[in-house]
């Protein structure tokens, strides 16, 4: 989470988290913290960099938004750079954007129907200039939100990265089947994520594919530290966030978050993320997720005790995981 930790420290604990057999890297793409405690937001695509230079396994945004602060094309030429100086490790993740991160720029800030189509429009640019380029040839773009005049990536690897698609609701599930390689989401109650792994099929049959073979990613947020008393401490101060029973799309400031992070209760948490102590329960709860269908969960566990961390979850809980 690079709102938490200056950018070096995040590169060290992605290193420290494979040798401790976790296999790849999510890395969070904001402008702003969430909170103004958090403290830091690191340039993304710089700390993915260093990451692919300290580490084997795979790594990408979790996720960037190519639609406000970012024009389609660019974020492209980033993902494809990345690719070719880590062959077969980099990945890219799309999602539509929220007002914390993107009203910076000082564009109108949408209604979610139109981010969602503004997404969609961008994974279009993105996937027609991967296939142009692999191909050495030039494309154009021109549609409802996005402009692109002749161009292709001139630093292209031979595979494009998978573009992932992020999604919180069923018919964006259904949409990110037929028009992504893969699905990303968040933690949630159970029933909500079984129905986006079914809507995401759904979509990749209507497409001809086997949804089978596309990543499912699941994003979860988890407190863990030696005593329940010290996870819920964790989660109350410095993941809030995850007790917010309301979107969050439209808020722009860390300081509004501050605001709102004072109404947060330890009984706002159940259902929506885990906090505890006990590894078994954190391995029980990991399964289940497994067993929905997701092939790829990435943790983030929220408070600042990473090393301890990395090395109970490394001991204790991933070897005990059924794939």
């Amino acid at each position: 989470m690079l709102e938490q930790f200056p950018p070096s420290d995040a590169v060290a604990y992605a290193e420290l988290a494979e040798r401790h057999g976790f296999s790849g890297t999510m890395a969070t793409d904001h402008f702003q913290p969430w909170l103004p405690q958090q403290g830091q937001s690191a340039h993304v695509w710089s700390v993915l960099g260093a990451i692919g230079a300290r580490t084997r396994g795979d790594f990408g945004p979790g996720v960037t938004t190519p639609t406000f602060r970012t024009h389609p094309a660019v974020v492209a030429q980033a993902s494809a750079t990345l690719a070719s100086m880590y062959p077969g490790r980099h990945w890219l993740g799309i999602g539509s954007g929220e007002a914390l991160n993107e009203h910076v720029v000082g564009e109108y800030w949408p209604e979610a129907h139109e981010r969602i189509a503004r997404m969609f429009e961008a994974v279009e640019v993105i996937r027609k200039l991967f296939a142009a380029s692999i191909a050495g040839r030039e494309v154009r773009h021109h549609g409802p939100h996005f402009r692109m005049e002749t161009t292709r990536l001139w630093t292209m690897p031979p595979v494009a990265p998978q573009v992932l698609v992020a999604t919180n609701g069923p018919v964006t599930a259904r949409r990110a089947g037929k028009a992504a390689d893969g699905l990303i989401t968040t933690g949630g109650p159970y029933d909500r994520l079984a129905a986006l792994v079914a809507r995401f099929a759904e979509g990749a049959r209507e497409s001809g594919r086997d949804a089978s073979a596309m990543p499912r990613v699941l994003q979860l947020h988890v407190s863990w530290a030696e005593t329940d008393a010290e996870a819920m401490r964790n989660a109350l101060t410095e993941w809030p966030i995850g007790g917010m029973r309301f979107s969050r799309s439209d808020i722009r400031s860390p300081f509004e978050f501050e605001q709102l992070a004072r109404t947060v209760r330890p009984e706002d948490f159940e259902g929506r993320m885990l906090v505890s102590s006990d590894p078994d329960v954190h391995r029980a709860h990991l399964q289940r997720h497994l067993d929905l269908g997701f092939d790829r969960i990435y943790l983030h566990n929220v408070g600042r005790n990473q090393q301890r961390f990395l090395e109970v979850f490394g001991r204790d809980v991933l070897p005990g995981l059924r794939a």
